[in-house]
Order: C-alpha cells, then structure tokens, then sequence
C-alpha cells in the first residue's frame, strides 16, 4: 500500500489465516522486505495487530534499517483503508494505538471503498524533549541556528509529531535535502537520530516539502513530517495554520485547530496483495 508515494508492506495480523511469523522476526525481517532488488520494496514495514489500550486497532511499524518508528501518518491512513475495505469494521470513525498514542481516525467512503482518511495526528510537542534533542528538555527551537559538521549553520525549527522532526526553509531542492538530510538525521545533538525536511513556502497556506527520514532516508512522502513542516511554517510566521503541502509523492491538506490539535487529510492505495517468505 502506499500514501501518496510513501509505500509499506502491510502485514494482516487481523485476518483468519495469521502470519505464521512473530513481530519480533518481520523486525528482523524488514531490511529484507523492504529492499527493492531482493524483497518486495517500501519505505517500511507495517503490522495490523488487534485492538490494545482501548483502541479499535493497533499499528507497529519497522523502518529499513529494522528501527521501530513511533508513528507514521501516511501508514495509518493505508491501514484505515485496509481495516474498512477487508470488513474488518464498518464504523467510518475508528481509533489507533500507535508508538505515539492512540490516533483518531475519519474516513471517507466511496463506493464501499476508503478513499481519504482524515487523521488527528494530536498536539505537537515544541521542546527539546520532545523531540530528543540535547540540551535544556524545556527550551524550544523555532528558528535557531545549528552546526552542520563543525562548519555550515543553517536555521531549523523541531516539531514532535509523536516522533521527531527538523524543518529547515529553503528552495526546496534534491540537492538541498540530500546534502544536509543525513548531516541532520544523524547529528550529536540527536541521540535517537531525526527526520529531517526542506521546505519551500510557496504561498501564506501552500508550502512544498522534501523529507529525509530517519533509518529510511529519501523518501516521496511523511505524513508526520507534512504535520511538522506546517506547524513549522506558521510558527516561523510564513503561513496560516491551514496548509496544502506538496510532496514529491502528492499533496496533504494540514489544519492546525485552535484547540492545537494537527488534522491531516490525504489518500491511500492498495497497491497489490501476495505471499512472501520471510527469511
């Protein structure tokens, strides 16, 4: 499945014939599946596993490196089409545990399918905390500066998602997010690693975004990571706070509501469905 280019193998814990695999070995499995000359290919692997903490459904999700990634929002929004196309509920309101809470989620049926899904990705989080950066847990980074090896400052702002996030403003080029994306994934002041993003505002509620991700790399598109750069954007005073945010996979629409919860609206595709064995 993919969210407007962002692609997971999705692993149906749900259905009567189960997975005759644990958890724990489709972690130890994702580097395989998700290279794209050996195994299936995607940005990460995806486990629909039943209710937990309340929740209608629970979410885990293992990046190519074999990381486990708190949150992913284009992920949840293909497991919403999964849960509903599959019959595995026929509410159109559902909720979701997720690494990073429990997600609640609107999906828009047409012709007995789901073809948009609204997400409340909840509150972000603006402190150092938050978003596991070094240094005072209470200060906030809205337009700092930060050294990039030793040598090259530029200005980034951190936003948490449920996971982490470094926006940076620039033209938002391949060139630009290639260069400083695993300079910023990887530097000192992040232990656990963070995403990080280019992005360019177009317009006071249009921005275009290229995102790094952390134990991925390039990727077309980041759901939380559309959330942060527009939360960025309007706390950076460049924007409102609703957003159309073009990604090089296809757009999401931001609304960051006055009660400070993100909605975050987009699509999602079943691409195919088959049978792998899992080394």
């Amino acid at each position: 499945m993919h969210g407007i280019g962002n692609d997971f193998v999705f692993v149906d814990f749900l259905a009567g014939d189960k997975p005759d695999v644990s958890p724990e070995e489709l972690q130890a499995a994702s580097p395989f599946l998700c290279d794209r000359k050996f195994g299936v290919g995607a940005d990460g692997v995806v486990l629909v596993l039943p209710a937990e903490n309340g929740a209608d459904f629970r979410m885990r999700m293992f990046n190519p490196d074999a990381s486990e990634a708190e949150m992913c929002g284009n992920a949840i929004r293909c497991l919403a089409k999964l849960v509903y196309d599959r019959g595995y509920t026929a509410q159109t309101s559902i909720t979701v545990a997720t690494g990073g809470g429990i997600k609640s989620l609107a999906l828009n049926v047409e012709n007995g399918a789901v073809s948009q899904v609204t997400v409340n990705m909840g509150k972000p989080g603006i402190t150092r905390a938050d978003i596991g950066m070094e240094g005072t847990p209470t200060d906030t980074v809205i337009g700092d500066g930060m050294t990039i090896d030793g040598e090259e400052t530029i200005v980034v702002t951190g936003i948490s998602m449920g996971n982490p996030h470094l926006v940076y403003f620039d033209p938002a080029t391949e060139e630009s997010i290639n260069r400083l994306g695993p300079a910023l994934e990887n530097h000192p002041l992040f232990p656990n690693r963070v995403n990080a993003h280019v992005v360019e505002v177009l317009a006071p509620n249009e921005i275009k975004m290229l995102t790094w991700e952390r134990g991925a790399g390039r990727t077309l598109a980041c759901g939380t990571g559309a959330c942060a750069c527009a939360v960025a954007s309007h706390l950076n005073g460049f924007t409102g706070r609703q957003v159309l945010v073009h990604l090089a996979g296809g757009d999401l629409t931001i609304d960051w509501q006055d009660n400070d919860d993100v909605m975050m609206t987009g699509s999602a595709t079943e691409v195919f469905t088959a049978t792998i064995a899992v080394p």
